[in-house]
């Protein structure tokens, strides 16, 4: 029977352990052994217990951690997100209203600027730079050498797309200019200039303002570059030259202008006989010749333009009236162009010049002066 009992308590597990009085030695040497052996087996068992307590603790306080985090970020993100979400409306108002916005350039690419709108970043394209970046005192600056130059500068660009959707936001330097300068510019207005581009129909040329820059940019018309016929506008105009322009026309919806050059000049097309070659004894010219017309040679070239001419509606007659000669050489290519005398019984005078000699032409004709400049155009179209 038992003469006693023990109790082992670890942790949380209890057991109870009986030893009985007619074992032998061996036996309690046994037992003894076995109560060690499974004091230990309890012992293990109590720490194990009490290690996968702890492990589920931590693992628990780390779980609740995570998930702070996890909440944290999420509010973050959230809030981002509706900040940007904030801006990409902002940036449609200032696309709708037109309002000028100072962005910060931070970075550019191959094809532009990048610009700073709040927490959004915008694309600024090269071709909607200003042009005073590009007319400068060092000509041959590349653009990618003109965008590292603005990095860290504030840039007052208009927002031409806001696109939320497809994330496009397109900033515009030259809007923002035409805003500020085009109130300053007139019809009739002629400005010092510099050629950008040149094209097959004309020339874009920036215009010089006051403070020293080319703010705004126009275009020369190929019709507009010189009163002579202008097969190549690359055979007058080369991009750098500077040149002297003058306004004729602003479209304001569009934000264009239209520039000439040759209306700097008086139109040839409006002389006269007598004007080309003044009558004057001192002068030492040859007199006009007032002999038979029919004894008068036509230029080279004339007779075409003249059978080309009759077949225009509204000219009934085209003839030689007289001659003279000039004291020095203009060109030794055919040049025509309308007087500026009235017309009398229905009869307008053209001018013909090569080298030294000019021949006067009568037009017989139901046209007003602007028909016959219309007609004399088509013909020297169609006339090699």
């Amino acid at each position: 029977m038992p003469i006693y009992s023990a109790t082992l308590a670890l942790g949380s597990v209890s057991r109870l352990l009986f030893i009985t009085s007619d074992a032998s030695s061996s036996s309690s040497s046994s037992s003894s052994s076995n109560a060690c052996s499974v004091s230990c087996c309890f012992l293990n068992h109590s720490h194990k217990s009490l290690a996968k307590k702890r492990t589920s603790l931590v693992y628990a306080a780390s779980r609740v951690s995570n998930t702070d985090d996890l909440v944290q970020d999420s509010s973050s993100a959230s809030t981002d997100q509706d900040r940007r979400s904030a801006d990409w409306k902002l940036a449609k108002a200032y696309s709708d209203s037109g309002f000028i916005f100072d962005g910060m350039v931070e970075g550019y690419n191959s094809g532009g600027l990048l610009v700073r709108f709040h927490s959004l970043v915008g694309f600024l394209p090269f071709p909607q730079l200003s042009p005073s970046h590009f007319c400068q005192e060092e000509p041959g600056k590349s653009v990618q050498e003109i965008a590292k130059g603005l990095l860290g500068s504030l840039i007052s660009v208009k927002v031409i797309q806001a696109d939320e959707e497809n994330k496009k936001l397109i900033f515009s330097e030259k809007e923002a200019v035409w805003s500020k300068f085009s109130e300053k510019i007139s019809v009739g207005d002629v400005f010092e200039a510099r050629v950008g581009s040149v094209e097959d129909y004309g020339a874009f040329v920036h215009l010089l303002f006051p403070d020293g820059l080319y703010h705004l940019t126009g275009l020369v018309h190929v019709s507009e570059v010189s009163w002579d016929l202008v097969q190549d506008v690359r055979d007058i105009l080369s991009e750098g030259d500077a040149v002297k322009v003058k306004i004729i026309n602003i479209d304001r919806g569009k934000s264009r202008i239209t520039l000439s050059i040759k209306r700097l000049e008086e139109d040839p097309l409006l002389e006269t006989l007598d004007k080309v070659i003044p009558q004057d004894d001192s002068d030492g010219l040859d007199s006009l010749n007032t002999n038979d017309s029919s004894n008068i040679e036509p230029l080279p070239g004339l007779e075409a333009i003249f059978e080309e001419l009759l077949q225009e509606d509204g000219i009934d007659d085209v003839r030689i009236t007289r001659q003279g000669f000039e004291k020095r050489v203009v060109s030794q290519d055919l040049q025509l162009w309308l007087s500026n005398s009235p017309a009398i019984n229905r009869k307008f005078t053209l001018l013909a010049r090569a080298g030294r000699q000019v021949q006067e032409i009568q037009l017989t004709t139901t046209l007003d002066q602007e028909g016959i400049k219309q007609a004399l155009q088509r013909v020297l179209e169609r006339v090699p």
